[in-house]
C-alpha cells in the first residue's frame, strides 16, 4: 500500500503540530519518523493509522492502483504503541485468537507466536498479571504478525530489556519482509535500519 501525504498539517485547538507534510510512503519500505518529546510523532503516527483526522491538506491510501477510504486503513495497518491498551481480563492465547478474528496472522500458529515471543510458559496468565515488559512482546507480537501491507510503531521498544531489544531486532529482521515499516522514535536503537528518516522539526 501506499500512502500520499499532500500539505498536511494538525493543530489541537490555535497550536499547530505540524504542517505542509507532503510525502509518499512506498510500499516495503522502512521510516523512522524522529524528533523530540512533543514533536508529533505520535500525532502523525495516528494520522496514518487513520486513527486521527488532519486539520489540512490530505491523506490518500492506495493498494493496487486502488484507493482505500482512510476509514478502513485499519484493515491494511497493525500497530503498536503505548496508548494501545490489552485486553487484561483475557490470557495470552485468548488475546491473540481474539485479534487473529479481525486480523488473521501470516500462516503462523498462536503457539508459535508465543513461543517467539518468550511468552510461552505463561500463555494461559491473564495479562493483568504480566511485567510491563511482558506486555509489550504482546503488543509487538499482535503487530509483526498480523497479515496486513503496513506495521506502525511507536516506540516499540518501551519497557523492553536487552534481551527485548534483541527480540525487536529479531522481529524486525526475520518477519517484515515486503512490509513497510514506519517507526516513530527518538532512540536510534529502534529505528536503524530505517533507510528514510523524516525529522518533525523541519514541518513546524
Amino acid at each position: 500500500m501506499t500512502i500520499y501525504l499532500t500539505n498536511a498539517g494538525k493543530r489541537f485547538n490555535r497550536d499547530w503540530i505540524f504542517r505542509n507534510i507532503n510525502y509518499t510512503f512506498l510500499p516495503g519500505q522502512a521510516y523512522a519518523i524522529t524528533g523530540s518529546n512533543g514533536s508529533g510523532k505520535s500525532t502523525l503516527l495516528q494520522v496514518l493509522a487513520g486513527s486521527m483526522e488532519i486539520s489540512e491538506g490530505s491523506i490518500v491510501m492506495e493498494s493496487e492502483n486502488k484507493k482505500i477510504e482512510v476509514e478502513k486503513a485499519y484493515t491494511q495497518i497493525a500497530i503498536a504503541a503505548p496508548y494501545i491498551e490489552l485486553i487484561e481480563e483475557m490470557t495470552a492465547n485468548e488475546f491473540l485468537l481474539f485479534h487473529s478474528k479481525f486480523k488473521p496472522f501470516s500462516n503462523i500458529s498462536i503457539f508459535e507466536i508465543l513461543r517467539i515471543i518468550g511468552l510461552e510458559k505463561s500463555a494461559d496468565k491473564q495479562i493483568r498479571y504480566y511485567s510491563s515488559g511482558m506486555k509489550q512482546r504482546l503488543k509487538l507480537a499482535q503487530a509483526f504478525f498480523s497479515n496486513v501491507p503496513i506495521i506502525l510503531l511507536d516506540e516499540p521498544c518501551t519497557n523492553l530489556d536487552a534481551t527485548g531489544y534483541e527480540l525487536y531486532n529479531e522481529l524486525i529482521t526475520k518477519y517484515t519482509n515486503g512490509k513497510t515499516v514506519i517507526v516513530s522514535s527518538n532512540d536510534v536503537q529502534e529505528y536503524s535500519f530505517c533507510k528514510h528518516v523524516i525529522s518533525m522539526a523541519d514541518y513546524k
